[in-house]
């Protein structure tokens, strides 16, 4: 029998490790459906990136395509796009940050800024004011115009002149090669 000066383990000793372990492990197994069930299910994480073929797309057109429950504005632009578009001087743009999700917040909106490879532009295609899908190549820049408030955007996809408090959002997207993009 071990006396309270010993330091030998007991009996009681491995019996209060073995229910603790127990407990431990129990409560582990109960909780974990819990945990595991605030995980995306298959269908959200297949939207997690797409591959879009912007091979059959001529200068000058755009395509819509859905992502995350989105529309995402893909627009190739004609080079007198890029020209007015690189021609504005960000201090006179309404939301000077260039809103891509690649660079800091504080990056500026130049034309730059808003697209990898100047001759295509890519944005979500959600107004900034109140969620609303603009139109694209109309309004008062060429850009897109939200018929629902008046916003009307650049063909950088900025804010110029309306209720729109931010320009239009660059999601994270890479070329996979010459005629694919992923977005995401």
């Amino acid at each position: 029998m071990a006396t309270a000066a010993s330091s030998e383990p007991t009996r009681r000793d491995f019996l209060y490790i073995a229910t603790g372990t127990a407990a431990v492990v129990g409560a582990a197994s109960a909780v974990w459906p819990f945990i595991d069930q605030m995980n995306p299910d298959a269908s959200v994480q297949a939207l997690a990136t797409i591959e879009v073929n912007i091979g059959a797309v001529e200068e000058g057109q755009s395509i819509t395509v859905l992502w995350r429950g989105k529309p995402v504005f893909i627009r190739h632009r004609t080079a007198k796009e890029i020209e007015e578009a690189r021609a504005v001087p960000v201090d006179q743009l309404p939301d000077p940050t260039a809103e891509n999700a690649a660079l800091p917040a504080d990056a500026p909106a130049t034309d730059e800024n808003r697209a990898i490879k100047p001759e295509w532009l890519v944005m979500i295609g959600v107004c900034t004011h109140l969620g609303c899908v603009p139109l694209g190549q109309q309004g008062d820049f060429g850009g897109w115009f939200c018929p629902c408030h008046g916003s009307h955007y650049d063909t950088a996809g900025r804010i110029r002149k309306g209720p729109a408090p931010r320009n239009l959002d660059v999601p994270i997207y890479s070329y996979v090669n010459d005629t694919t993009l992923r977005v995401g």
